[in-house]
């Protein structure tokens, strides 16, 4: 019986880490996030912008690994099946008293059953797994190695390659996917990166506020035309005093007899500096022109206008011409980072959760904030910007104190009508 051939058994085993190191570097590459590398080719890399390079041309670099693990595989398994089967087969002879001939095979069918193995958990697996802890790391260690093999084995990748395209063309499927990112998956990062630690509760909060407000008209971030404070340009000296105090407001407008008619903005500096001075207070010398928006143009869109503006107010007009409120810097903030308390009327949030897991929705609230909070889906093009008019859109009338509606597991009650004007709900489980 010859000596146990060690030195077969090595390079097996160096088979199979090779093998490894394909899978690993498929793994990691494939898996890697391009803005990661891309800040750290930025960084000097040149790993990450070999990575980078492998990541844009996925199906040169995949029939490369292929080819390779194809290879290693073939080989691993003749080569072991060659020098292993008969050392074992003896082997087993000597230690059961099988005939050499059922021993052989016995053997030779162990030996395949064991590189097998080994050849799945540390030629595949482990490395998988390795690779999906660290990928960018691993990505830009074994890139340039991997980006050197590619242009070695090019011809064999090109004729690998083209025929997968033929045979994705054959199955009516486009060759390559669409790699853009969803909102919706842009939302799971960042929810995901909150429950990691990542990012504070806050900052996801706030990351969220700007993509609703991306999403948002201006009409569903403006202060409605009832909550409008103005002057009219006909007051007295005692009666804009007066009403100067009374306002928490820098900036008001000014109109003719009706709010309908607005002439423009006045800032309570240029009050005071009148006062000061001892000149007469005329609104509408004092009175600037504020820029006229649509009710319909995107929040993002009403903010450029805002910050080119002499004054940050902009008069929100629908269809029609008729005035339907203003919206402010403050709006488009408070849309972000949440309502200041020194803006919420009477102090009153405009959802609160109570024991036993209801809310206490404001009207006025956004509607996509409510369905986040939630969890409803709704439509994209919808005509209503808040919780009432969600209701409204939902019961098709006018409703009165009391009344309730279900709509999927939930149970909307209105426990509070101000005029024609939902104010306040009881949102509870169904």
């Amino acid at each position: 019986m010859d000596a146990f051939p060690w030195l077969d058994a090595a390079i097996i085993v160096a088979l199979i880490l090779l093998n490894g190191v394909f899978a690993m570097s498929e793994m990691a590459i494939v898996s890697s996030r391009k803005p990661r590398l891309r800040a750290m080719a930025n960084g000097g890399s040149r790993g990450a912008k070999a990575a980078i390079g492998l990541a844009e041309n996925p199906g040169h670099f995949l029939s490369t690994v292929q080819i390779g693990i194809t290879l290693v595989s073939i080989v691993n398994g003749a080569f072991s099946g060659a020098s292993l089967a008969v050392p074992v087969g003896q082997r087993l002879s000597a230690s059961f008293g099988l005939r050499p001939e059922t021993a052989e095979n016995i053997g030779f069918g162990l030996v395949i059953v064991v590189i097998t193995y080994l050849s799945l958990i540390i030629g595949e697996l482990v490395p998988k797994q390795f690779a999906l802890r660290r990928p960018e790391n691993i990505a830009s260690l074994v890139a340039p190695l991997m980006a050197g093999l590619t242009k070695v084995l090019t011809p064999a990748a090109w004729l690998l390659e083209r025929s997968t395209h033929f045979v994705f063309v054959a199955l009516g499927q486009r060759h390559s996917a669409d790699q853009s990112v969803t909102e919706e998956e842009l939302r799971s990062v960042v929810a995901e990166a909150e429950t990691a630690g990542v990012i504070e509760e806050q900052e996801h909060a706030m990351i969220t506020g700007v993509m609703r407000l991306a999403d948002r008209q201006v009409r569903g971030v403006m202060t409605p035309r009832g909550q409008v404070e103005w002057l009219d340009a006909g007051d007295s000296d005692a009666e804009i005093r007066a009403a100067l105090v009374a306002t928490p407001h820098t900036r008001l407008l000014v109109a003719e007899g009706s709010v309908d008619m607005v002439i423009g903005v006045i800032q309570a500096r240029d009050v005071v500096a009148a006062l000061i001075e001892g000149r007469a207070i005329d609104l509408r010398a004092l009175a600037r022109p504020a820029p006229v928006l649509p009710d319909v143009i995107d929040a993002v869109d009403a903010l450029a206008v805002l910050r080119d503006a002499e004054i940050p107010i902009a008069l929100v007009h629908d269809e029609y011409g008729h005035f339907e409120g203003i919206v402010t810097p403050a709006d488009l903030l408070a849309a972000i980072a949440g309502a200041f308390r020194s803006d919420i009327d009477n102090g009153e949030e405009a959802a609160v959760q109570r024991d036993d897991g209801s809310w206490l929705l404001s009207g006025s609230m956004a509607a996509d904030e409510m369905a986040d909070r939630l969890g409803l889906d709704l439509p994209v093009n919808r005509d209503y910007q808040t919780v009432a008019g969600y209701l409204l859109s939902e019961m098709r009338h006018l409703p009165e104190t009391g009344e309730a509606l279900t709509v999927g597991d939930w149970r909307f009650e209105v426990v509070d009508m101000d005029g024609r004007k939902i104010d306040k709900l009881l949102v509870s489980r169904a």
